[in-house]
């Protein structure tokens, strides 16, 4: 009879005395999860062209359906957060991912503006679990030194998902229609929910293939991390009253204005203000989205490669930080005045490759300021970032129909320059809880 519990039964043990490579596995199963939210999440972008026309919908119309997503993401961070808090990540993230897809697939079912709404926002409720989860999930496997390219990592492969996305969903809208995508992505999110429960513990410690050196060299990093269900109150006072929380979280509300209207709104630019088909569209929209992985992948490593030479966590995440904001702010507008559409989007792949030198940096000083209690903190920096999104998404709607596509970007431009100045202030090295 097995008397094993359940969270610890998992792969064979292993014997080798060099440390095993779990937490590497752990990382990248989470990147297929971030590649996945935006695989689903920019299906409707690239679809938006084609839903308008069928439901005769106006741009303030189709911004409130894009924009349903983003208040329902935003609204329910914290409760995200706290939900991989209370449960663990890995009941958690399965709970959410499975819902998520299932709205996933209802997209496809629905008949009209207001049916889309709906769907729309229950579908956000499930993503916004998925960052702050996953976030928690590797503060406890990730060692401090990895901690800023496993960030850039997991948002590369978001980015990437975003990237790949327009091409093949073009495709198939030009054969199928609109709704066959969204019950494609939504089978590829329910199966990566079975991996995922499978595979993950919520600690090193309950993981069978984890051998004792693997295990040693993360408790002696990060120390030995409660089981879940232990008794342990989030420190909500210490979090919401610290100045770094609020210095942060202003500084990703900037960076969420940008890369959501660019997530949500650039197919549609492309077709509308540069006249690009369907087919030449979702390539040209996956372009800057390229250029987002590699900023990802870029920001994570050199603020990393930079502690590790200075022992300065704060400069290290800081220069960074200003980089990617001074970069975007740049970019956009030489690109918005541009009269080559191609040399346009080489403007606009610069300023998403700046903006996305921001992300994992941000995600990674929540780990270095959240420890613990990294869900809770990066679900209120989120919060901010995705209700900059939500009013982008809305917004964006009104300022094209009533000023045009330029003060559209020139809004992301400022807002870029504003982000810059907060990056000056805020502190990796000051921990909050």
């Amino acid at each position: 009879m097995n008397t094993k519990p359940e969270a610890e039964i998992d792969t064979m043990p292993v014997s080798t005395t060099r440390p095993t490579r779990v937490r590497h596995a752990v990382l990248w199963l989470t990147v297929a999860a971030y590649l996945i939210t935006y695989m689903d999440r920019v299906v409707i972008s690239t679809a938006a062209p084609s839903i308008q026309r069928e439901f005769g919908l106006t741009k303030e119309t189709m911004g409130w359906i894009l924009g349903a997503f983003q208040i329902s993401y935003a609204l329910f961070q914290i409760p995200g957060g706290w939900l991989g808090d209370k449960f663990g990540p890995r009941k958690a993230l399965t709970a959410v991912v499975v819902w998520w897809s299932s709205f996933t697939a209802v997209t496809a079912a629905t008949w009209s503006a207001g049916s889309m709404i709906v769907a729309r926002f229950l579908f956000g409720m499930g993503e916004a679990g998925a960052f702050p989860i996953a976030t928690r999930s590797l503060s406890r496997w990730m060692l401090p030194a990895e901690r800023g390219f496993a960030q850039g990592v997991t948002h590369a492969g978001s980015r990437l998902g975003g990237a790949i996305t327009p091409v093949f969903v073009a495709l198939l809208i030009a054969d199928f229609g609109w709704r066959s995508p969204f019950l494609i992505f939504a089978a590829i999110g329910l199966g990566w929910a079975a991996l995922w429960f499978l595979f993950y513990r919520d600690t090193p410690a309950e993981h069978r293939g984890v051998n004792d050196a693997e295990r040693a060299m993360i408790e002696d990093a990060i120390g030995r991390v409660a089981p879940v269900g232990a008794k342990h109150r989030v420190p909500w006072g210490r979090i919401l009253s610290a100045p770094q929380m609020w210095l942060l979280s202003c500084m990703y509300f900037c960076y969420g204005w940008g890369i959501v209207t660019f997530l949500q709104w650039f197919p549609t630019y492309l077709s509308d203000a540069r006249g690009f088909d369907l087919k030449t569209m979702g390539l040209a929209a996956s372009m800057p989205l390229f250029a987002g992985v590699a900023g990802d992948l870029a920001g994570g490593w050199v603020s990393d490669l930079l502690f590790r030479r200075s022992g300065a966590l704060a400069m290290a995440r800081r220069v960074v930080l200003l980089l990617g904001f001074a970069t975007a702010a740049i970019a956009v507008p030489l690109a918005a005045l541009t009269a080559d559409p191609v040399v346009a989007i080489a403007w606009f792949g610069l300023a998403v490759f700046g903006l996305e030198l921001v992300v994992g940096v941000a995600w990674a000083i929540t780990l270095d300021i959240g420890g613990e209690y990294a869900g809770s903190v990066s679900a209120v920096m989120n919060t901010f970032g995705n209700a900059a999104g939500a009013i982008a998404a809305v917004a964006t709607g009104y300022i094209v129909a009533h000023q045009g596509w330029n003060a559209a970007f020139f809004v992301i431009a400022g807002l870029a320059a504003v982000g810059a100045l907060f990056a000056l202030t805020v502190n990796a090295s000051r921990r909050i809880a």
